[in-house]
C-alpha cells in the first residue's frame, strides 16, 4: 500500500479548512437573492466566485467586496435572467454547493473533443470561409463562440470528426486543418500575416471559454485603436478613471457604463489576467447603468506606478467591456442540425452584405441553436429589408429576429454618470470614493435592504 505524501495530505487539509462558507438569503432584499461568500483569501478568488455565478446564468445587480488580512468576503445581490429572485429550493441549494466547492464544481467538457483557437484580423465574410473549410474537411461544429472587436476576431470552435463523432486524433489531419484555416484568416492582407493564429487543443484544456476569448483578444492587442471610430463622444462608451490613493497604497478603478449581463465578470477577468488583486469594491446598477469601483494592487502589493500603466489599464478595461457589446441585429437560428449548416447560413449572410460581429453556436440532441449579431459590411445597422431577405432564404420559422439595435436617442444618465472625473478634482474624488466604499464595507454583514 502506498501512503500519500505529507505535502499532498497537507494540501488536502488546507483545502478542507479553507472551504468557502456560503449563505443564500431571500429575506434580506425584496427584489434580489443575497449570496454571501466568506473564504480564505487566495489569488483569483473573486473571479472564481463571479465566474460560477455567471455560468449559472445569474445577473449580479449589486455587490460588495472586502478583503481583510487573509480573509475575503463577497456579498452579491443576484436575480435570474428574467430579473426575478431565485425561489426554487433546488436552484438555491445548487448555487450554494457550487460556490462552496469553488472550481471543483465546474464540470469539464464531457467529450474529449478538439477545440480550434482562432485569432486574427477580421473582415467581412471571414466566418463564412472558416465554416466552409471545416465542412470541406468533414469536421462537425459542436459548439462555437466568436467575438469581434476593433478589427480583430477571436473564436473557440469545438469540432468532432463527422464519421466517428469523436475528437480529431490524426496529427497530420490536424496540422493540415490548421494550415488551411491560417491561410483563410490571413487572406490577402500583409499586416494579417503576423497576427493570424490557429491552434488545435483538447477541449479539456480550455478551462473557461469566455476568459480564454478575453485572453486571445488581449494578446492580439485589440485594446489599441485601429479603426476610425471615436468613442469619446458616445453616450454608450464606458467612462473609466484610475487614481492612486497614496495614503492607503491602493489604485482606485472607477467604471461607469451601460449595464449588461456578465459585465462584472469581464472587468474582474481583465484585472485578474493583468496581475492585479481586488481588495475592496462596490458594484451598483440602476436602470440601464452600472457603477463599479475597485481598490486594487499588484500581486506584490504595490499600486499602479506610472501614467503609461494607468492608461493601459483604462484601454484594456474599455476593450473588455466592448468585446461583448451586442452590436447589430440579434438573429436566433433553431433548426435540425445538418452537415454544413453554419457554412450555409454564414454564406447567406455574406451574400446579402451582412457581417457577423458576435456568435454563439451549439448542437444538442440533433438540434442546432445558434445566435448571431449582424450589421452591414461597414459595421452600421443592417437594412431591415436585408434581414427579411435572409430570413426568407433560410426560413422564417427557423431564423427569427429577437432584438433590433437600441434607439439612437441618448439615454438619460443618473447624476453620478454625467461624465469622466476631471483629474484636477482627484482629491475630492478620492474622498468621495473612500467614503462610499467605507460605508458599504462597514455594512457588509448588516445589510437590511437593497438601497
Amino acid at each position: 500500500m502506498e501512503w500519500p505524501s505529507f505535502s499532498d495530505a497537507y494540501e488536502k487539509l488546507v483545502r478542507r479548512m479553507n472551504t468557502p462558507r456560503v449563505v443564500v438569503d431571500n429575506d434580506v432584499c425584496p427584489t434580489a437573492t443575497l449570496i454571501k461568500v466568506d473564504s480564505a483569501r487566495k489569488r483569483g478568488i473573486l473571479l472564481e466566485a463571479v465566474q460560477i455565478l455567471i455560468d449559472l446564468n445569474l445577473t449580479i445587480k449589486k455587490a460588495y467586496i472586502s478583503s481583510d488580512g487573509r480573509w475575503f468576503m463577497d456579498v452579491f445581490h443576484v436575480t435570474d435572467q428574467f430579473g426575478e429572485k431565485i425561489t426554487d429550493e433546488r436552484s438555491l441549494s445548487y448555487i450554494q454547493q457550487s460556490l462552496s466547492a469553488g472550481n471543483d464544481s465546474r464540470p469539464g467538457c464531457s467529450d474529449d473533443l478538439t477545440v480550434l483557437e482562432l485569432a486574427g484580423t477580421d473582415r467581412p465574410g471571414l466566418l463564412s470561409e472558416v465554416f466552409a473549410v471545416l465542412t470541406e474537411m468533414q469536421c462537425s461544429v459542436v459548439e462555437a463562440k466568436v467575438w469581434t472587436h476593433n478589427g480583430r476576431i477571436a473564436s473557440l470552435i469545438q469540432v468532432k470528426d463527422e464519421d466517428s463523432g469523436s475528437s480529431l486524433v490524426d496529427s497530420q489531419r490536424i496540422h493540415f486543418l490548421e494550415g488551411r484555416l491560417s491561410n483563410v484568416v490571413r487572406g490577402d492582407a500583409d499586416d494579417a500575416l503576423a497576427s493570424a493564429r490557429i491552434t488545435a487543443v483538447s477541449a479539456t484544456s480550455v478551462t473557461h471559454a469566455d476568459r480564454r476569448l478575453h485572453q486571445i483578444m488581449s494578446a492580439h492587442r485589440d485594446y489599441e485603436q485601429t479603426t476610425t471610430e471615436n468613442h469619446s463622444g458616445s453616450q454608450s462608451a464606458p467612462s473609466i478613471s484610475v487614481q492612486n490613493w497614496i495614503d492607503r497604497g491602493y489604485s482606485i478603478v472607477n467604471v461607469q457604463c451601460r449595464d449588461r449581463p456578465k459585465l462584472l465578470f469581464d472587468i474582474v477577468c481583465t484585472l485578474t489576467d493583468m496581475e492585479y488583486v481586488v481588495f475592496h469594491g462596490t458594484i451598483d446598477t440602476g436602470g440601464d447603468r452600472a457603477h463599479q469601483e475597485f481598490y486594487i494592487r499588484h500581486a506584490d502589493g504595490s499600486p499602479i506606478s506610472s501614467e503609461a500603466e494607468r492608461q493601459r489599464v483604462i484601454l484594456c478595461l474599455q476593450a473588455a467591456i466592448e468585446r461583448r457589446a451586442s452590436d447589430g441585429v440579434r438573429l436566433e437560428l433553431c433548426t435540425v442540425d445538418r452537415r454544413g449548416l453554419l457554412s450555409e447560413v454564414t454564406r447567406t449572410f455574406r451574400e446579402n452584405g451582412l457581417s457577423v460581429t458576435r456568435a454563439e453556436a451549439s448542437t444538442k440532441g440533433g438540434m442546432a441553436c445558434n445566435v448571431f449579431y449582424v450589421t452591414d459590411s461597414s459595421g452600421l445597422p443592417a437594412d431591415p429589408k436585408l434581414i427579411e431577405a435572409v430570413q426568407q432564404r433560410i426560413g422564417l420559422e427557423s431564423l427569427k429576429v429577437q432584438e433590433m439595435p437600441p434607439a439612437t436617442a441618448e439615454h438619460r444618465k443618473p447624476s453620478w454618470s454625467s461624465g469622466p472625473r476631471e483629474e484636477s478634482s482627484g482629491a475630492a474624488g478620492l474622498f468621495y470614493l473612500g467614503s462610499l466604499v467605507k460605508r458599504n464595507l462597514y455594512n457588509l454583514g448588516l445589510i437590511r435592504s437593497c438601497s
